[in-house]
C-alpha cells in the first residue's frame, strides 16, 4: 500500500481530524505526567475488574462514541438541507451514514446499557460484584478497542462505505476496493465477541448470584429485562460473529459466500445480518423498558401495574424478535407467502410491546407524580415511542410497504422508536442513578433544560422525514434537485438537529457543572424508590454489602421501609473480592493490533498479535490468583465512615 492510499486525504474536515488526534494523543500522555496520575490510572481504572467503575467507563465511552456519532449525524442533515449541496461528495457521504448507524447502535446505545447494567444489575440482586469480574473487564476492552480501531478508519485507510447492514455485493471487494469494510469486519467482530462475553456473564450472575430469598419473581423489572436481553445476546450474536468471519473470507481470501456466481448468495449475507440486526434492536430496547419500569414505579409513588404481565411480555418480544427478520426483504422477491408469514409475526410483536404501554399508563393513574428529569424522559417516551410503534405497524403492510421502503418514512420510524426507546431510557437511567455511584444528584434545572431541548428538537428533526418519505426522497439520496421541493423540510430537519445538539452538551455540561458546584452532600434513596440497590450508601463502597440482605418480597427495598424491617441482619464477616488484573487491558490492545494489522493484510505482524492473544490466554490459566479479603475492622471503618457522611 501506497503512504497516499494509507492515510485518507483530500477534504479539510480530514486534515482537522488528523490534527485532532495528534493533539489528542500528546495532550493526555503529557496531563497525566505532569499530575502524576499515571499511578492512579493504572490501579484504579485500566486495571479494574470492579463492576461500578466497568461501568462507569462503558458509559463515558458512550457518551464519546454519541458525539462521535452525533457529528456524522449534523453531516448528513447539513448535507440533505440545501438543494445540490456541496458540502459532502457521493463518497464522503456514504462513509458517514455508514459509520453512524454502526457507532449509535453498536458502539453507543450498547455500551450506554451495558454500563447502566455493570452499575445497577448486581446491586438490585444483592450480589457484591458479577460471576466473572475478569471476563467483565476482557468484555469492556474488547468493546473499546473494536471501537477505536472502527474510528481510526476515519484518517487511515478509509471508513466503511456499503451502509451500517453492509449489504453485498456493495461490500465485496469488488465494489468497495478500500480497506474500509475490512475495518468493518474486524472492528465488530473484535467488540461483538466482548459483548457476547457480557451476555453469558450477567446470565450467570443473575441466575446464580440473587440474593437469599429473592426468586426470579420477585426479581426488579430492570434485572428481568437484563436477564432476558442476556439471553437474546446469546442466541444472536453469534450469528453477527460467522457473518463478520464470512465477509472476511469473502473480502481478503477470496472466497465468495456473498458472491453472485460460483454458487455464492448476496441474500445469504441479508438473512444473517437480520437474523442478528432484528434482535439487536430488542437488545438496546428491552433494558430501557426496564429503567421506565423502575422510574414510573419510582416517582408516580406506586407498585408497577402488572409484574407479571409485564415479565411474559418481554419473554414474548424476545422469542417474537427472532421471528421478523425477514420483514426487511419484503421487496426482494420471496413471495406472498412468507412475506404474509412475517407480515403476521411483524405485527404481533406489538401486541406484547402494547401491553407494557398500558401497564405504565396504569401505573401512572392515581399516582403521586413527581416530575424529576429521569420522570420527564420516561413520561415523553410513552407518546413519542407509540408513534414509532404505530408506523412500525404500518411499515408491517408487506403490500404497504413497497411504498415505504428505503424512503426517509422508514429513517423517521427507526428514530422514532430507538431514540425515545433506547436514548431517552438511558438518560433517564443515568439520572436516576447518577447518586447511587457518585454520592450526589445532577442538577435538575440543568438536566430539565436537556430534557426540553432534546425532546422537542428530536421531533423537528425526524417528523417531517416522515413526510419527505411519503413524497419520495429515499434514505440514500446525499443530493437532489430544488425541483423536488425536498428543501424546505429537510433544512426543518436539519434545526432540529442543531437544537439536539444544544441538548446533548446541555447534558454534558450538567455533569461538568454539578461535579464542580453542586452541593456535595450524599444523597439519599429517590422517593419512594423500590429496588434494593438504594438501600446500600450512596456513593457506594468496593464491596457493595457489608452484610448480604435476606428478600422476601418483591420490591424489597420499599417493603422494608413500610414495615420497618431490616434488610440486613448478622454480623460483620470478612469479604473476599477479586484483585485487579492488567490482562484484560493488555489482550484489548493485542485484539486492537491484531484487527489493525489484519485490515491491512498485513500477515506477519497479525500473527504476532494473535500470538500475544493466546499468550495472555494461556498465562491466565496458570496465573494464581486468589483474590483479597477485607478485614472486619476495615468494613466497620468504611461504614461508620459513610453513615456519618449520610446524617
Amino acid at each position: 500500500m501506497k503512504w497516499d492510499e494509507f492515510f485518507v486525504t483530500g477534504e479539510p474536515m480530514i486534515y482537522a481530524a488528523m490534527v485532532s488526534i495528534v493533539l489528542v494523543s500528546i495532550a493526555i500522555p503529557a496531563g497525566l505526567t505532569y499530575f502524576k496520575k499515571w499511578g492512579y490510572l493504572w490501579n484504579n481504572w485500566l486495571t479494574t475488574v470492579d463492576h461500578k467503575k466497568i461501568g462507569i467507563m462503558y458509559i463515558i465511552a458512550a457518551l464519546l462514541m454519541l458525539f462521535r456519532g452525533g457529528v456524522d449525524a449534523l453531516l448528513m442533515r447539513a448535507q440533505t438541507a440545501i438543494p445540490e449541496n456541496g458540502l459532502l461528495d457521493g463518497q464522503h457521504y456514504n462513509e458517514i451514514f455508514t459509520t453512524h448507524g454502526i457507532i449509535m447502535i453498536l458502539f453507543m446505545a450498547m455500551p450506554f446499557i451495558i454500563g447502566l447494567m455493570n452499575v445497577v444489575v448486581p446491586l438490585q440482586i444483592g450480589a457484591r460484584d458479577v460471576a466473572f469480574p475478569r471476563l467483565n473487564a476482557i468484555s469492556f476492552w474488547l468493546f473499546f478497542f473494536g471501537a477505536m480501531l472502527l474510528n481510526i478508519s476515519f484518517v487511515i485507510g478509509g471508513s466503511p462505505d456499503a451502509g451500517w447492514s453492509a449489504y453485498f455485493p456493495l461490500a465485496s471487494l469488488e465494489f468497495s476496493p478500500t480497506v474500509g469494510n475490512n475495518y468493518y469486519s474486524l472492528a465488530l467482530q473484535i467488540a461483538g465477541i466482548g459483548t457476547l462475553m457480557t451476555g453469558i456473564n450477567f446470565l450467570v450472575t443473575i441466575l446464580k448470584m440473587r440474593a437469599p430469598g429473592m426468586k426470579l419473581m420477585k426479581m426488579p423489572m430492570f434485572t428481568w429485562s437484563i436477564l432476558i436481553t442476556s439471553v437474546i445476546i446469546i442466541f444472536a450474536f453469534p450469528v453477527l460473529t460467522v457473518a463478520l468471519a464470512l465477509m472476511m473470507l469473502d473480502r481478503q481470501f477470496g472466497t465468495q459466500f456473498f458472491a453472485m456466481q460460483n454458487g455464492g448468495m448476496d441474500m445469504l449475507w441479508a438473512n444473517l445480518f437480520w437474523v442478528w440486526g432484528h434482535p439487536e434492536v430488542y437488545i438496546v430496547i428491552l433494558p430501557a423498558f426496564g429503567i421506565y419500569s423502575e422510574i414510573i414505579a419510582t416517582f408516580a409513588r406506586k407498585n408497577l401495574y402488572g409484574y407479571k404481565s409485564m415479565v411474559y411480555s418481554m419473554i414474548a418480544i424476545s422469542l417474537l424478535s427472532f421471528l421478523v427478520w425477514v420483514h426487511h426483504f419484503y421487496t426482494m422477491g420471496h413471495g406472498v407467502m412468507v412475506n404474509s408469514v412475517f407480515s403476521i409475526t411483524t405485527m404481533a410483536i406489538a401486541i406484547p410491546t402494547g401491553v407494557k404501554i398500558f401497564n405504565w399508563l396504569f401505573t401512572l393513574r392515581r399516582g403521586k407524580i413527581s416530575f424529576t428529569t429521569p420522570m420527564l424522559y420516561a413520561l415523553a417516551f410513552i407518546p413519542i415511542f407509540t408513534i414509532g410503534g404505530v408506523t412500525g405497524v404500518m411499515l408491517a403492510m408487506a403490500s404497504a410497504d413497497y411504498q415505504y421502503h428505503n424512503t426517509m418514512f422508514l429513517v423517521a420510524h427507526f428514530h422514532y422508536v430507538l431514540i425515545p426507546g433506547t436514548v431517552f431510557g438511558v438518560i433517564a437511567g443515568f439520572h436516576y442513578w447518577f447518586p447511587k455511584v457518585f454520592g450526589f444528584k445532577l442538577n435538575e434545572r440543568l438536566g430539565k433544560w436537556a430534557f426540553w431541548f432534546i425532546t422537542i428538537s428530536f421531533n423537528v428533526t425526524f417528523f417531517p422525514l416522515f413526510i419527505l418519505g411519503l413524497n419520495g426522497m429515499t434514505r440514500r439520496m446525499y443530493t437532489y434537485s430544488a425541483s423536488t421541493g425536498y428543501g424546505p423540510l429537510n433544512m426543518l430537519s436539519m434545526v432540529g438537529a442543531v437544537g439536539l445538539t444544544i441538548g446533548f452538551i446541555l447534558l454534558v455540561y450538567n455533569i461538568y457543572w454539578s461535579t464542580r458546584y453542586e452541593p456535595r452532600e450524599v444523597t439519599g434513596d429517590p422517593w419512594d424508590a423500590r429496588s434494593l440497590e438504594w438501600s446500600t450508601p450512596s456513593p457506594l463502597p468496593e464491596y457493595n454489602f457489608a452484610i448480604t440482605p435476606a428478600v422476601d418480597e418483591l420490591d424489597a427495598f420499599w417493603f422494608a421501609k413500610k414495615t420497618n424491617k431490616s434488610l440486613f441482619e448478622g454480623e460483620y464477616e470478612p469479604i473476599h473480592m477479586p484483585n485487579n488484573s492488567g490482562l484484560p487491558f493488555i489482550m484489548g490492545i493485542a485484539f486492537f493490533f491484531f484487527g489493525f494489522f489484519m485490515v491491512f493484510s498485513w500477515w506477519i505482524p497479525a500473527v504476532v498479535a494473535g500470538l500475544v492473544i493466546l499468550g495472555t490466554m494461556a498465562y491466565r490459566t496458570f496465573e494464581q490468583d486468589h483474590g483479597h479479603y477485607i478485614s472486619v475492622e476495615e468494613i466497620e471503618r468504611t461504614e461508620n465512615a459513610l453513615r456519618g457522611e449520610n446524617s
